[in-house]
């Protein structure tokens, strides 16, 4: 569930505002999202992964109240730690290479290959 829109990261971009499914945010007088309706939060963790300067924190717990304390997830670098994990901006490492689904998907391309390669007749 979303727990944290950090206000001296966040630029007022509206991003994650326009990227929730649930309309959770709504977009403050000061330009800062505001979390409006944290109840409606389906944690699919798109807000976090599209802000572009890490100033969210969705907790991995949906259904829990998660209370966390802002400065110490700046200190254990937790802000923006899912999008990090998950390989997105400026091209970062990421978990990707870990994702069994995209392993599968190597693994059948590979094996589709290897058939092609057996029903091709051999040049005469």
């Amino acid at each position: 569930m979303i727990e944290i829109v950090n206000s001296d990261r966040c630029i007022g971009c509206d991003i994650c505002v326009k990227v929730c499914p649930r309309d959770v945010f709504d977009s403050g007088d000061d330009g800062i999202a505001v979390i409006a309706r944290k109840s409606d939060c389906q944690t699919c963790f798109l807000c976090e992964l599209y802000c572009p300067v890490d100033a969210l924190y969705v907790s991995p717990y949906a259904e829990l109240d998660d209370k966390v304390d802002t400065e110490q997830l700046i200190t254990q670098n937790l802000l923006g730690s899912y999008t990090r994990n998950m390989g997105w901006h400026h091209g970062k490492m990421g978990g990707t290479d870990k994702d069994p689904t995209q392993q599968l998907r190597i693994l059948n391309r590979v094996r589709q290959d290897n058939a092609r390669l057996i029903d091709t007749p051999l040049a005469e």
